[in-house]
């Protein structure tokens, strides 16, 4: 849901930024997202339906400035391919933005109904307003 809100916001704040999502495992590579989250992001405007999962790579760090993790395990799986300080250095926990040094994971909603999904995307959208207000004031 993060890459198609921040897809939206970028858009409608005509901020030119690169915006790409990936797992850290292979579990859902070429797969849709899930239905709920197609749903609950339709809901709020947002088409992720064209979406298909891919799987970090260390490429990612010479592609990207910036990499926001959703949780503790994705943050210590992508600093494990990290290849310096540099790298390390990209990578954020997105819920930082919100609440700064809090280190708070995104829930996954997987088990928790349309409700979880409701509440990860309104978390998700707080986030990522700050994103493009960083790229639109800097």
């Amino acid at each position: 849901m993060a890459e198609g809100i921040l897809r939206d916001k970028a858009k409608d704040a005509g901020v030119n930024i690169s915006i790409d999502s990936a797992g850290t495992g292979h579990w859902h590579i070429g797969q849709s997202p899930d239905e709920r989250a197609e749903a609950t992001a339709k809901k709020f405007g947002v088409d992720i339906s064209a979406l298909r999962g891919r799987q970090f790579s260390v490429s990612d760090f010479d592609e990207f400035d910036e990499i926001y993790v959703m949780d503790k395990s994705n943050y210590e799986d992508v600093l494990a391919l990290s290849r310096n300080q540099q790298d390390e250095e990209k990578v954020e926990m997105i819920l930082n933005l919100t609440s700064p040094g809090k280190k708070h994971s995104v829930p996954d909603p997987y088990f928790g109904g349309i409700s979880g999904f409701d509440k990860v995307f309104k978390m998700l959208d707080e986030a990522c307003e700050v994103i493009i207000k960083k790229h639109k004031n800097g």
